[in-house]
């Protein structure tokens, strides 16, 4: 992806995921806005020059699948800090899944857990190189294995967003491993 969609992918996900009102939208409770006004707020009421054509782009070029577009409605796809209902069923997660992070959170997550720090969610992905690749946007990466399938028997839901991401309200300690 070019520089110019790396910043307003980052701009789109700051909005949808945290912080609508910075450029005067609202969210249903889904988590969903009207396309076209999105992109006229995102003009107008947030200073990036761009049209409707640089923010399908963004959705088409986004390899993280972090939009979804249905109906002439834009939304994020999951990672959110405000409240939405993206509309997840609960789902039977693989025997393993892990986390990214780095050196100077594991003393805690190991104490712990896993929790949403500030989002609705904790992040869980399906292979360790997604995970590694998480970890490492913070320094070098450290990949904590999940007994995802230990954490469904004992009672815990699990989530899968329509990009591939797994999500968990928490993640205890006796469910983690480096």
């Amino acid at each position: 992806m070019e520089r110019d969609h790396v910043q307003l992918s980052k701009r789109m996900s700051y909005i949808l995921r945290h912080n609508p009102s910075d450029i005067d939208i609202e969210l249903d409770d889904q988590g969903w806005v009207d396309f076209d006004r999105f992109v006229e707020q995102l003009r107008s009421a947030g200073g990036v020059n761009v049209d409707r054509f640089d923010v399908l782009d963004v959705i088409l070029e986004n390899d993280k699948q972090r939009f979804q577009l249905v109906n002439n409605r834009i939304r994020a796809a999951q990672g959110h800090s405000i409240d939405v209902d993206l509309g997840l069923q609960p789902a039977t997660p693989p025997q393993t899944l892990w986390h990214g992070t780095v050196d100077r959170f594991l003393d805690s997550i190991l104490a712990n857990g896993l929790v949403p720090s500030g989002r609705t969610h904790v992040h869980l992905s399906d292979s360790i190189e997604t995970a590694r690749t998480v970890g490492a946007r913070r320094g070098t990466p450290i990949v904590l294995t999940v007994d995802a399938e230990a954490m469904a028997a004992a009672g815990h839901w699990f989530f899968c967003s329509a990009n591939g991401v797994w999500l968990a309200d928490n993640v205890p300690p006796s469910f983690l491993s480096t």
